[in-house]
């Protein structure tokens, strides 16, 4: 949560890359604190700096093929190899860095124009004409420096009201929805209900990718609202179907079942959270907020967020110890209150101008 809403105003401070470096640095710590951890202080801090590093990256990694790929190496090597691995992906990025131009819109914003002209052209091609991409960018910043900076207090004024509650609404529906109790304890999950933890993993982590990137195929061809419907009702279908897999666990009926219900449960809610909720509402948030509240709401939509992970996996063994299929309805239940938001308050943002957008909501 500190890495999400530091990072934004660390990296227009310090530029793009300079950010990267910082947030590698504290992944890299992370890891290493948590190899050489002999006590759970050293886990802890561990911990706190990795997940600060990744609250800095958080809009810009592949979050999904990286956790499936450590989900899937996982089942094979023990924690503290895992922590060793970690630290590839930070000397990747860091190595990477050295090659990576700075952004030329932050060389602009920053003052720095040689730079930015230079830049500019070494992205294009040398011989292509920026003149008027050149122009476009500083009439932008231009305008971004006229507008008033908001505060988060801001936010909460009449006109901006609405757009606030679809953004922040929908990550709230994202995160207790369940995604991330089940994304931390599918092991635990299908160990209970009688299916090999290795294999239901694997089995997960290779459907996250591949069905990830059929979302981001499809949120540009179905559209934002029919996307979030159509695949909500696979959420809450998941949800219902795992919940019975426990039903009949605890009262001990068809227990040939349990470990097929719980598997198909799991894996249809993953396919439709990674196909629709788990990428739409980041497309949504990006499309409804005006353009001088852009920064501060997008860092509070996604304060939001990542409290929502923090709860909803914090209580997840409170919630299980008092009924596993209770656990699963309450997650069904708050799905469909979720669908039944996006039917009420949501626009269709596809192929809509932002003043197209904020008139939609306004009239909704």
């Amino acid at each position: 949560m500190i890495g999400a809403i530091t990072g934004g105003p660390i990296a227009d401070f310090i530029c793009r890359k300079w950010t990267m470096r910082m947030a590698s640095a504290f992944c890299v710590a992370g890891w290493l604190a948590i190899y050489f951890a002999e006590g759970a202080l050293a886990l802890d801090i561990g911990r706190l700096a990795t997940g600060y590093g990744m609250g800095v990256f958080s809009y810009v990694l592949m979050i999904c093929a990286g956790v499936s790929v450590s989900f899937i190496i996982g089942t094979v090597l023990g924690w503290r190899v895992l922590a060793l691995i970690g630290l590839i992906p930070c000397a990747v990025l860091l190595f990477g860095l050295f090659f990576i131009p700075e952004s030329p819109r932050w060389l602009a914003k920053a003052g720095r124009e040689k730079d930015f002209e230079a830049m500019l052209q070494k992205l294009r091609d040398k011989d292509a004409d920026i003149s008027e991409e050149a122009a476009e960018i500083h009439h932008y910043i231009e305008t971004l420096q006229r507008l008033p900076k908001a505060s988060v207090l801001d936010l909460f004024q009449r006109r901006y009201l609405s757009s606030i509650i679809i953004g922040v609404g929908l990550m709230v529906v994202q995160q207790f929805g369940g995604i991330n109790s089940i994304c931390f304890y599918t092991s635990n999950i299908f160990e209970e209900a009688g299916f090999s933890s290795s294999v239901g993993t694997i089995t997960y982590a290779i459907l996250q990718v591949i069905v990830t990137a059929i979302g981001a195929a499809l949120v540009n061809r179905a559209g934002r609202k029919p996307l979030l419907l159509i695949l909500g009702t696979g959420l809450v279908l998941g949800c219902i179907i795992t919940a019975l897999s426990f039903f009949f666990k605890v009262h001990e009926l068809a227990a040939d079942a349990v470990p097929i219900l719980a598997v198909t449960g799991i894996l249809l809610y993953i396919a439709a959270f990674s196909t629709g909720m788990g990428v739409v509402p980041w497309v949504v948030m990006s499309e409804i907020f005006p353009i001088n509240i852009k920064g501060v709401a997008g860092g509070f939509a996604t304060l939001v967020n990542w409290f929502g992970a923090w709860a909803v996996s914090y209580a997840f063994n409170y919630f299980v110890s008092w009924s596993s299929y209770g656990t699963s309805l309450l997650y069904a239940a708050i799905n469909t209150a979720g669908m039944v938001s996006v039917i009420m308050v949501v626009p269709e943002t596809k192929g809509r101008s932002l003043e197209q957008t904020q008139a939609a909501i306004n009239t909704e």
